[in-house]
């Protein structure tokens, strides 16, 4: 039985092969570099901006294909199952940062800034987590205050996706008193900007060509127009706004990276020869992977009902909750399951079941840890 996800057009599938095609002929071949530089090469944005592929759900006035969020999930599918080191570090650029922008700034922030993240020129991050603050961004300790006629910002914040390469960085900070009414997002542009410093290139066990960076702001001077709102104090609000969009978008990832394991575990068992018959024949195998292929199916189907949400404007935060922690749990279980079954090959670095695994273990970490989205869910009962 063929699926098709319910939001694919053909404009999309159209869209789609030729992504795929410029994926695995252009970018894929680089991949291992990356891993090894821990940083993925500048040229990459710039050619997914060209084929337009950054920031598709942004209108056209602002660099975008004017799209809606089944474009954005779509490419999150195909780098996940092509080039999966690209991910991670586009999810954050296309479906978070540029949404904050796009939702809250200004007419002439958004021109300033979307365009240039559309073609690639400009790479975004999203600075929330702090050394001593994890999910629980009501206790953000870095701060900007006014002085004059501008906003100095001062702290530490750690765990940055794209926090190397990042020329614009949307800071989580505090300009008010304790709690989530003192919360603000302000803007900083990187180049340039005294005080601001990048910290070492973290060295992770997994996402090796995901860029993750400690950055520090030590007096850092922005303007009031970098502020991102009408008013102070809006952060908090802002964040619980785009956590939907924020959470499917991990989701999506999730359900292709599972496929994927599936497929590569597939085509393997049927090749590996043990006993003097394909690994496959044995019954072991074959249920595991039928269980781990119904799962992704069932992850592929429920995630395509929220991308359908999503685009109606009627996601909620505890279905996507829901859809972050059982498809982030499912592929992290998926991956260690199918790299079971490539025995001690599955523990070799060459093997892609192998970069699967150890990738898949942050997803139940970031974007708020699964345990804070079975708190969100169970109050929700």
């Amino acid at each position: 039985m063929s699926y098709r996800s319910s939001w694919m057009t053909e404009e999309l599938e159209i869209f789609r092969d030729q992504f795929r095609k410029y994926l695995a002929k252009d970018l894929a071949p680089h991949a291992e570099k990356w891993r090894e530089q821990k940083m993925v090469d500048r040229f990459a944005w710039r050619g997914l901006g060209e084929m337009g592929a950054l920031l598709a759900s942004v209108p056209e006035e602002y660099g975008g294909l004017g799209a809606t969020f089944a474009y954005d999930a779509a490419v999150l599918d195909d780098l996940e199952s092509t080039v999966p080191e690209l991910t991670t570090g586009v999810s954050v650029h296309s479906a978070i940062v540029a949404h904050y922008i796009l939702n809250y700034g200004s007419e002439e922030q958004r021109k300033r800034w979307l365009p240039k993240m559309a073609s690639g020129e400009m790479v975004g991050a999203i600075a929330m987590t702090e050394p001593g603050t994890g999910s629980d961004l009501q206790a953000v300790k870095t701060t900007a205050k006014k002085q004059g006629n501008s906003y100095v910002i001062n702290g530490q914040k750690t765990f940055i996706t794209n926090g190397q390469a990042a020329d614009l960085v949307v800071v989580v900070a505090r300009t008010g008193d304790v709690g989530a009414k003192g919360i603000s997002l302000i803007v900083v542009e990187t180049a340039g900007a005294d005080g601001y410093k990048r910290g070492r290139n973290l060295d992770k066990i997994g996402l090796h060509a995901s860029d993750t960076s400690e950055l520090f702001f030590d007096n850092v001077t922005v303007p009031p127009e970098n502020l991102l709102g009408k008013e102070e104090g809006q952060g908090f609000v802002q964040l619980m706004q785009q956590l939907p969009q924020e959470r499917l978008a991990l989701a999506v990832g999730a359900v292709a990276s599972m496929e994927r394991a599936v497929k590569l575990t597939t085509e393997y068992t049927k090749e590996r020869k043990a006993f003097g018959k394909p690994l496959m024949d044995f019954q072991n195998t074959a249920f595991t992977l039928a269980e781990r292929k119904t799962e992704a199916m069932i992850a592929r189907v429920f995630v395509d009902w929220c991308i359908e949400r999503l685009v109606a404007g009627d996601l909620d935060t505890v279905t996507a909750s829901m859809a972050k922690y059982w498809c982030s749990d499912k592929q992290v279980q998926t991956a260690d399951e199918c790299l079971q079954l490539f025995g001690g090959y599955g523990y070799m670095q060459e093997y892609p079941i192998s970069r699967i695994f150890i990738d898949s273990r942050i997803q139940k970490i970031y974007g708020g840890t699964n345990e804070i989205m079975k708190l969100l869910i169970a109050r929700s009962l």
